[in-house]
């Protein structure tokens, strides 16, 4: 560069790229009662000002680089009329306008309690004073020169530099660019390194991987959907889920491709209504740079993955939802994220989001950076975040991940390799705190929303409320339910009587959460295989044990969660990158498990005794807990009403058992609803020739029973 006339500091640090409030020298100023208009264009031969009366006053050039100024007109209304190889080019000037941020923002901003910055941060098509243009906002508390680079000018750092505003919020309103622009930060850290260019933390979408731009979209403009129908989450009401991953539920013939949004719209709707789930939980839909990750690794918290389609499609497919009457529940992941440079990770040079001292601010499982949770600006970006997908996308709930990881300081930590709390312990108060923030504003702001922990420990009162000392989630995951039962029919059926207990103990604790009870995609990878590969014997008994480990499962108190692909049995492990193995159901074993499940989920959601009071220890009753030399259990459900009563008994022997007594409530005709070895299910279609009529013994009703082999029988009184 060569410059024409001495500058001041303040121009040279304008050219330099290191003015940190570019606003204090470009734009239009009065020097004493003169006008005057800076303006930074490269490439331009001259500039001129144009005032609203047409007039125009020319510019003088102070720098080769494109510095310019001169005589304004005498007020801050005009445009730039700059000259490139003779040719003219009006445009708005950025330096002219008002700030974006309200003082009210930033108070909200400064206590953490904006929970709707969205509206504010990120990059939003407006009208600015008449003008046409995107308004930028970005926190970076730490940096000396935050500027947005993109499509609109040449990715060059030194053209837009943004103002900082409060505690480290930098804004700008960009004339001229709109919906579809790219872009990017470019951030100064304070010790004047460029750092690698930054993703908007709060871009509302992003370009397809490997590609990490932002992408502008109106937010604002964006259809939402219409609401699910009321009361979906209810602890009385009945919640089947289907737990998807949308990448590879089903591919399309032609190359294996990806189903767009609006495609999976066209099928994956249809197919869960057709099954009889209630909901659908979709593995997570943020945008995330490695397919491997399966979402759990997220990078933009706050746009659908470009994987699918646009978010406008993403929206298509949630109301296809809605409109078949299922709920929508999205895992989130405010527990880490990951260390991409264009990602979280030291953001403005430092640990803004993270913690800086490792012990703290890594995974080390995972290779992850974890969330500094004690910073408000950090639990508020989250916070918002979570009140984002159910406001903007009409989400029913959020399945929270890994929240053991952060509730212990501890985790996964070997002695000495992790830092206390203030009080000396492994909890950590300031993750609690803000668990306990977000289900407060989640059911708060949406009543009819849930959340569910993903909690492997035994925190206590992970869903009970925050006022008597719980985290406030509405569910959690009953992993040691998972765990314990899939054990015990992983085993011979030899050996089972003497692991009784691996189903009894469950029932011990049941009652204390509002349990889901999961078979998730964690069952079927990582070596695992499917959950029909755990089952013992040969193939008619691997499918028998299936079917009557999943009757189980819907008789037993909780809410029921399944991984796409074990509705059918599906016999391989999960493969990410191809769809499921739908060919399967050409054999009568799998074709006979899904209508199994088909079933049970109509039972499940047809007989208020197998719902209604799944959270409520009044709803079950054991009827048979002694009988581990022929592996049976027998139990009760009810409902509210007397007659709301199901009877479960459960044979977990290839053996038939005749004449075989459980006691009911009372006397009469009991249909058997259900019977796992039906033919139709694939099985031996032994049975009580669908009802029974009850015996008296000493004083009891009984019903004496023909019991399958490894089978389940639902009965229910005859009206």
């Amino acid at each position: 560069m060569t410059a024409t006339m001495p500058l001041s500091a303040a121009a040279r640090a304008i050219l330099d790229g290191r003015h940190a409030d570019p606003f204090d020298y470009l734009g239009w100023h009065r020097d004493g009662d003169t006008p005057v208009v800076r303006a930074f264009l490269p490439h331009a031969e001259r500039v001129e000002v144009v005032a609203d009366d047409g007039a125009t006053y020319p510019l003088e050039r102070l720098h080769d680089a494109g510095l310019f100024a001169g005589r304004g007109a005498d007020a801050p209304h005009y445009r730039l009329r700059a000259h490139y190889e003779g040719r003219p080019v009006e445009l708005e000037d950025p330096y002219r306008f008002q700030p974006i941020l309200t003082d009210f923002d930033l108070h909200l901003l400064g206590e953490g309690r904006h929970l709707k910055l969205y509206e504010k941060l990120g990059a939003h098509p407006m009208v600015h004073d008449g003008v046409n243009g995107v308004g930028f906002v970005v926190w970076a508390p730490n940096a000396q020169r935050v500027s947005v680079v993109g499509d609109f000018n040449f990715w060059d750092g030194l053209r837009h530099p943004m103002r900082v505003r409060g505690n480290g919020y930098w804004e700008l309103f960009i004339p001229g660019c709109r919906a579809g622009d790219k872009y990017k930060y470019e951030i100064r850290a304070r010790d004047g390194t460029l750092l690698p260019l930054k993703a908007d933390p709060i871009a509302f979408a992003g370009e397809m991987r490997p590609s990490t731009a932002s992408v502008v979209i109106d937010i604002d403009r964006q259809a939402r959907p219409h609401p699910a129908r009321d009361g979906i989450n209810a602890l009385n009401a009945p919640m089947s889920i289907y737990e998807v991953h949308l990448g590879s539920w089903r591919r399309h013939p032609d190359g294996n491709r990806w189903l767009t949004y609006r495609e999976m719209a066209q099928q994956l709707p249809a197919y869960v209504a057709d099954m009889g789930f209630t909901h659908v939980e979709l593995l997570p839909v943020m945008e995330h740079p490695f397919d491997g990750s399966w979402g759990y690794q997220p990078t933009g918290l706050y746009a659908p993955t470009s994987r699918f389609g646009s978010p406008e499609d993403f929206v298509a497919l949630i109301d296809a939802f809605h409109d078949a009457g299922i709920g929508v529940l999205l895992d989130w992941v405010p527990g880490h994220f990951p260390d991409d440079p264009h990602g979280l990770g030291r953001f403005d040079g430092t640990a803004v989001y993270e913690h800086a001292n490792p012990m703290q601010g890594r995974h080390l499982d995972w290779g992850t950076l974890i969330y500094n949770y004690g910073r408000v600006e950090v639990s508020n970006f989250l916070l918002a975040n979570a009140l984002f997908w159910l406001d903007r996308y009409g989400a029913d709930g959020l399945r929270v991940d890994a929240v053991a990881s952060m509730l212990y300081l501890d985790y996964s930590r070997p002695a000495g390799g992790w830092i206390p709390n203030k009080f000396g312990g492994r909890e950590n108060i300031e993750a609690v705190a803000f668990l306990r923030e977000m289900n407060r504003e989640v059911f708060g702001h949406f009543p009819q929303a849930t959340t569910a922990a993903e909690e492997s420990t035994a925190w206590p009162q992970v869903s009970r409320p925050i006022e008597h000392g719980g985290l406030g989630f509405g569910y959690k995951w009953n992993m040691g339910w998972m765990h314990d039962t899939l054990n015990y029919i992983s085993r011979d059926p030899i050996h089972r009587r003497h692991h009784h207990g691996d189903i009894l103990f469950g029932l011990h604790y049941a009652f204390s959460e509002n349990f889901i009870l999961p078979l998730s995609h964690d069952e079927v990878v990582h070596g695992k295989g499917s959950i029909l590969g755990r089952m013992p014997g040969d193939r008619w008994q691997k499918f028998a044990n299936l079917r009557a480990y999943y009757a189980f499962m819907f008789a037993h108190p909780g809410k029921k969660l399944m991984f796409m692909g074990s509705e059918f049995g599906q016999d391989s492990e999960w493969n990410h990158d191809a769809g499921l193995p739908w060919h399967l159901l050409d054999n009568p074993g799998h074709a006979g498990v899904r209508r199994l499940i088909r079933d049970l989920n109509r039972l499940y959601r047809d007989v208020p005794a197998l719902h209604a009071k799944d959270c409520e220890p009044d709803g079950f009753e054991w009827l048979v807990t002694d009988d581990a030399a022929n592996s049976v259990y027998a139990w009760m459900r009810k409902g509210d009403a007397t007659a709301d009563r199901c009877v479960v008994i459960l044979n977990f022997t290839p053996q038939v058992l005749h004449d075989y007594r459980v006691r009911v409530p009372f006397a009469g005709t009991w249909r058997e609803v259900l019977n796992s070895d039906a033919a139709t299910y694939g099985g031996s279609n032994v049975g009580n020739g669908g009802r029974v009529s009850t015996v008296v013994t000493r004083g009891t009703p009984e019903l004496n029973l023909v019991v399958p082999p490894l089978a389940a029988l639902y009965f229910v009184p005859e009206r």
